[in-house]
């Protein structure tokens, strides 16, 4: 399975058995209270500033931060009909043991 996909499983399980943030604003959130148990970015999100500050403030918080090639996809495996650029996982849920293979990454 390749890692992309791995990660979007892990968005899919996490929404349906734990707590996901969607949106940047959202991510922003969860990062700066410390929610945040994983931080997923679309690399292909436009103007690139929109979420630049988001693997920053995940290493300053010491909170993962991973890049995935599609907002469409993304925002698909969120369970929403619009692309989104970013992600929070804030419940793993069934998807802790995912987040962690993804994590060693």
């Amino acid at each position: 399975m390749a890692e992309d996909d791995k990660i979007y499983e892990a968005v899919e399980l996490a929404k349906a058995t734990g707590k996901i943030r969607k949106g940047t604003n959202e991510a922003t959130k969860a990062l700066e209270k410390g929610e945040a148990k994983l931080v997923i970015v679309a690399k292909d999100t436009s103007p690139p500033e929109i979420i630049m500050h988001l693997p920053l403030l995940a290493g300053e918080k010491g909170i993962p931060c991973v890049e995935v090639p599609s907002k469409d996809e993304l925002g698909a495996a969120a369970g929403i009909d619009v692309p989104t650029s970013s992600i929070a996982i804030v419940v793993e849920g069934e998807a802790k043991n995912l987040i962690k293979e993804i994590v060693k990454k």
